[in-house]
């Protein structure tokens, strides 16, 4: 978006899987945001400046091969989960998928929920099993069927217990990360203490972490 001539760039995942015509993106207005407090106001036919090359880290070929992938998200950073979770080469690769959304009000689950209806009606996944996707939503601010930090959960043992598995195993566990840099951070500490290891595209690995962030 330009305003007095001078672009606000920012880095944003894109939420529509590859085969879609057309691009989606999530984000929230932030009051006087350089970037949002203009995108909330965005009319048909205005303009947006999209650079040609994608980046990021949170692409397949950037893990080993496993059976069970974990997508844990916090927020916004749900973006490139729903994109993934619409593609049928994930459904290949693994086994399961459990995609985890931390937020802090339920209202904040909507677009999540919105994406995993959608799914439902791709019919280029009409041949997936759907119950390979799992879905684990969980609310810091507002009494829910999971309460607290994703975090937390992992550390007592209850979001083992909920999914039914013992722990991560790092042999055929992989996991993507976006959240926020304090987020991304101690799941990478907690994805470690399990034996993951990172990966990058250069140089695949167990688990990775978004490092683009928007301001």
């Amino acid at each position: 978006v330009d305003r007095a001539a001078k672009p606000v760039l920012r880095a944003y995942s894109i939420a529509s899987p590859s085969w879609d015509d057309t691009l989606l993106f999530y984000s929230i207005s932030v009051e006087d945001g350089p970037l949002t407090s203009m995108l909330s106001k965005i009319k048909k036919g205005d303009g947006v400046i999209l650079k040609r090359k994608p980046t990021g880290t949170l692409v397949l070929h950037a893990l080993r091969p496993g059976k069970k992938l974990f997508l844990f998200a916090t927020g916004t950073g749900i973006a490139p989960f729903v994109s993934l979770i619409r593609d049928p080469l994930i459904y290949e690769n693994f086994n399961d998928i459990v995609l985890v959304h931390t937020c802090r009000m339920k209202e904040d689950l909507a677009f999540g929920e919105l994406i995993l209806e959608l799914r439902k009606k791709d019919r280029i996944l009409k041949d997936v099993d759907i119950n390979q996707l799992k879905y684990f939503p969980t609310l810091t601010r507002e009494k829910f069927v999971n309460e607290g930090r994703i975090t937390d959960l992992i550390k007592s043992g209850a979001f083992f217990r909920d999914i039914g598995i013992l722990g991560f195993c790092s042999d055929s566990d992989r996991a993507m990360v976006c959240g926020s840099l304090d987020f991304n951070k101690e799941m990478k500490t907690l994805l470690l203490k399990a034996g993951l290891a990172e990966g990058s595209i250069s140089d695949p690995g167990d688990f990775v972490l978004e490092r683009a962030f928007v301001g």
